[in-house]
């Protein structure tokens, strides 16, 4: 299990990334975790003019992903996810996304067994 504190705002918030995640996250929100992570990586990239833009839906993929990690490190914040989010003044998710696809990139380096040699 890893965790990390980011500051949103004002707001300290703790996100946890395990073993759990992909199942909690299924639970909550009925998709799939990795497919969703894959999408929003993909979406996050440069484009070819330097600039960087989410669509929509890729939004919502990153409150969603926030909210579980942040659900999984700190079980008594607020239970639906429009709760948790009103409790933030504006920010850029551009500050955010790269901590919380870090965190899960660790997480999954971590979980992923050496070969044998």
């Amino acid at each position: 299990m890893l965790t990390k504190t980011v500051t949103i705002g004002e707001k300290e918030v703790t996100f946890k990334s395990s073993a759990a995640i992909p199942r909690l996250y299924r639970i909550k929100f009925k998709r799939d975790i990795f497919k969703d992570l894959n999408r929003l990586e993909k979406s996050y990239k440069e484009r070819d003019d330097g600039t960087k833009e989410l669509e929509i839906e890729d939004l919502e993929i990153f409150e969603n992903v926030a909210y579980i990690m942040a659900l999984h490190a700190d079980p008594s914040i607020p239970k639906t996810i429009e709760d948790w989010l009103d409790q933030f003044e504006m920010f850029s998710i551009y500050e955010i996304l790269p901590q919380i696809l870090e965190l899960w990139g660790s997480n999954l380096f971590t979980e992923v067994p050496q070969p044998k040699k």
